[in-house]
């Protein structure tokens, strides 16, 4: 019989219980209660955010011209906002070895610039931290490392110092004295992150958190530590040499921006026209069936992508959807409208969907593209190598009209490609349009150009 020291708490929001439950009641987890010694009595002090001894007005609040400031790093800038905010905490997550320790040396560097910067390491000993260092080529001398995993040590080290930036690699490393439960549990997670976090914001500092990921991509440690700090990157590797930053969370700017890196000897390094970069460079023959190129947006900037399909048929008169770069909902309601409205027999075919470069797209103007993809796979029918494409599909069959087709059609045009198909109602450009109100409609430019 568990004694009174025992306890289940739920690993996703941290809901405490005597007894373990299948399903949480506060976030509906199934199968996320993990047994934990149970919390004493926290007795120790924690930060407290205190402006005024009154209330005032907005229009009363003094703000600092030099309140946010660049990392150095143009890709991270980007995807923050501009920037990172004085006093902001922001929590990068990412799988095993893929470049977040490399990353954060990396603005530590470039911000030591002029201002005091400070690197806790709770997995690595200094001298492993120091051979990275000197393998990156930063700058030794301007970088303090700090190698502890006591939250209490490093909350008394902040107090007494003046650190503008602070880098903690990794969060799940973090314990407290108060806290009986081992490091990276969730009551630790959130004790330690919470007193971090307010501390930080009362002194102005800027705060890195490195967290672990779980094996479905999500940050390791109770969802209440996203809401707690100001800005959530996810840090993901596209192929053998590149990375991409998003944004799940930012309250100082917009989360629809990517940064795009990629890695050698000396780190990262920041890709600043990626117009290109995720297509394959061919000659001028005709192209392979199933390619389709588009014109996305992420964030400000725009570049085309390469959209390819391969079609099989279907082993035991059962049909499978394999993709991973596009939702595989989208690919299937594209399916579904090709075959009611274009005639395509796809529900006897395995259909397969990748993206080039390995980058995920979620915009609804591939959704023409990837029809058009999928009808020349199955046709075996290429399209022009010259012509790119952008539309959303209605379930009616109809080819409707996307944001910023302007700004699309001319990142086509910059590349090379004299063609367009599109929606009827788009604004005019240089290029050979070929206007489209329905799939069919596209299907049979598709078939005079081939």
């Amino acid at each position: 019989m568990k004694g009174k020291d025992i306890q289940y708490v739920c690993s996703q929001c941290g809901r405490a219980e005597s007894k373990w439950l299948g399903r949480c009641p506060d976030c509906g987890s199934w199968n996320t209660f993990e047994e934990e010694a149970a919390k004493a009595e926290v007795t120790g002090k924690r930060a407290v955010i205190s402006t005024e001894d009154r209330p005032i007005t907005l229009e009363a609040v003094q703000v600092d011209p030099l309140f946010r400031f660049e990392t150095g790093i143009s890709e991270l800038d980007r995807v923050l906002g501009g920037g990172v905010m004085k006093g902001s905490s922001i929590l990068l997550g990412g799988e095993p070895g893929i470049g977040k320790s490399t990353l954060m040396l990396q603005v530590l560097a470039e911000s030591a610039k002029g201002r005091s910067v400070l690197y806790v390491s709770g997995e690595e000993s200094p001298s492993q931290v120091k051979l990275r260092a000197q393998r990156l080529s930063l700058d030794l001398g301007r970088i303090d490392i700090f190698c502890d995993t006591r939250s209490e040590v490093l909350v008394k080290l902040l107090e007494n110092s003046f650190y503008e930036v602070v880098v903690i690699d990794s969060l799940q490393t973090l314990g407290s004295e108060e806290i009986p439960s081992p490091a990276g549990s969730v009551n630790q997670i959130r004790f330690c992150s919470t007193m971090l976090v307010g501390l930080c914001k009362q002194k102005g500092i800027s705060l890195f958190l490195v967290g672990h990921v779980t094996k479905e991509g999500t940050l390791a440690g109770p969802k209440v530590i996203e809401h707690l700090v100001d800005t959530v990157l996810y840090f993901e590797q596209v192929n053998s040499g590149i990375r991409l930053i998003r944004a799940a969370k930012n309250r100082y700017g917009s989360v629809d921006e990517i940064g795009i890196f990629t890695m050698g000897e000396k780190g990262l390094k920041a890709v600043t026209n990626p117009a290109s970069f995720f297509i394959s460079e061919r000659g001028d023959g005709p192209l392979p069936p199933g390619i389709a190129f588009s014109a996305v947006l992420e964030g400000s900037r725009s570049f085309l992508v390469e959209i390819q399909a391969l079609t099989t048929p279907a082993k035991g008169g059962y049909s499978r959807i394999y993709s991973d770069r596009i939702d595989s909902a989208r690919v299937t309601r594209v399916a579904a409208i090709l075959e009611r409205h274009a005639g395509l027999r796809l529900g006897e075919q395995d259909i397969y969907v990748n993206v080039g470069g390995g980058i995920k797209l979620s915009e609804v103007s591939i959704e023409l593209p990837l029809a058009l993809a999928l009808w020349s796979a199955l046709t075996n029918r290429s399209l022009p190598n010259n012509m790119a494409s952008f539309g959303e599909l209605s379930l009616a069959g109809e080819v409707r009209t996307v944001s910023f087709s302007e700004k699309r059609q001319k990142a086509a045009k910059d590349l090379g490609f004299g063609k367009i198909l599109l929606p009827k109602m788009t604004a005019k450009s240089g290029l050979v349009q070929y206007p489209a109100q329905s799939i069919k409609e596209a299907l049979e430019i598709c078939q005079r150009l081939s």
